[in-house]
């Protein structure tokens, strides 16, 4: 199997069990980082478990499969322009490190947070691991385009037929074609929005269009993006607000999850009924009934004095156990639709 593996032209997905001389580790207990809470959240939408407990997807233009241990993360990369095979390098394991922002201490972050908020202690004994990935701004930005009023699994597919249609093709394994996120440039040409009505992604995809336009055309391109990452909070959320498509919450996700804001607290219906029902929060405009943008930044200001300057990685962790809650299965399916877009709807 081993000897298969290494050649170019038959490429699967690998299991750490079956050909062990093409991974490398990285240090980290479950503790700090639990893949199968992180990756299947809502923060990214192109992890798959192919295997049990083994996670593919695109990360950096290159294609990686992930899985763990009780203190070792595992990573194996697919280098399919090069037909080079072998484990990861050092430079390569580097980009795993700062995509799982792996040098904030998470066990750090759970005993502050626990320590000022006794439902945070609670819900966290069952939720250790969930930390929040430094995400390409582009891929965020867009797939938070496609976030609005939807779900994590037509988020998915929407995402992943965007990628099909107007991304570099990267590698096939196992019949799983693996596309590289479109560039700025791509998705600002002339036909993409009617190809994106066509590919199903409904009125969104007039936003991703006229974004992609919007900044190559009109603000210099992508440096005008990667510049927010330095910019205040404050500053780069009202940026992000000028463009097609990107409302409060959309914008608070790409801070959060791209642009290096780890006080930004993404807040929609879901996150409004953890306020109310678990900290007793209302804002004090007493009309507002759901998520807006006065009462979302109140409500962001809440969290932030409570849990401090990670608090958009604390609301984290409550939406994953959100997600995972068992009365959640019995909803009806539209109901569950609705609830279940958490940090992405």
């Amino acid at each position: 199997r081993l000897a298969l593996s290494l050649l170019p032209g038959s490429m699967g997905h690998r299991t750490l069990a079956s050909v062990p001389a093409l991974w490398a580790s990285i240090p980290c207990p479950r503790s700090e980082l639990r893949l199968d809470l992180v990756l299947a959240s809502g923060q990214s939408f192109r992890w798959r478990e192919q295997s049990p407990a083994h996670w593919s997807g695109v990360l950096a233009n290159r294609v990686w499969t992930l899985t763990q241990t009780e203190e070792q993360l595992y990573c194996t990369v697919y280098r399919g322009d090069t037909g080079q095979v072998g484990r990861p390098t050092l430079e390569e394991l580097k980009v795993v490190r700062q995509y799982f922002q792996l040098d904030v201490s998470l066990s750090q972050l759970y005993h502050h947070w626990s320590t000022v908020d006794p439902h945070f202690q609670e819900v966290a004994q069952k939720f250790q691991g969930v930390r929040l990935l430094q995400q390409d701004p582009i891929e965020c930005l867009f797939s938070f385009i496609c976030s609005s009023n939807n779900n994590i699994a037509r988020i998915t597919g929407m995402v992943e037929r965007l990628c099909q249609a107007f991304g570099p093709r990267l590698i096939e394994l196992d019949d799983v074609t693996y596309h590289g996120f479109p560039s700025l440039q791509a998705l600002a040409g002339p036909e993409v929005e009617a190809q994106l009505r066509k590919l199903g992604l409904g009125y969104r995809a007039r936003y991703v269009s006229a974004s992609a336009r919007a900044i190559v055309e009109e603000r210099g391109g992508l440096p005008w993006l990667q510049q927010l990452r330095t910019a205040p909070y404050e500053e780069a959320h009202k940026a992000l607000c000028t463009l097609p498509g990107v409302g409060t919450k959309v914008a608070d996700c790409i801070c959060l999850m791209a642009l290096d804001k780890p006080q930004a607290v993404p807040v929609d219906v879901h996150v409004w009924q953890i306020a109310q029902r678990d900290y007793s929060w209302h804002p004090t405009a007493t009309q507002a009934k759901g998520p807006n943008p006065q009462a979302n930044k109140e409500l962001g200001n809440f969290f932030r004095s409570l849990w401090g300057p990670h608090a958009g990685w604390a609301q984290a962790v409550l939406f994953s156990a959100e997600l995972h809650q068992p009365h959640r299965a019995q909803e009806p399916p539209a109901k569950r639709r609705k609830r279940c877009t958490g940090l992405v709807g």
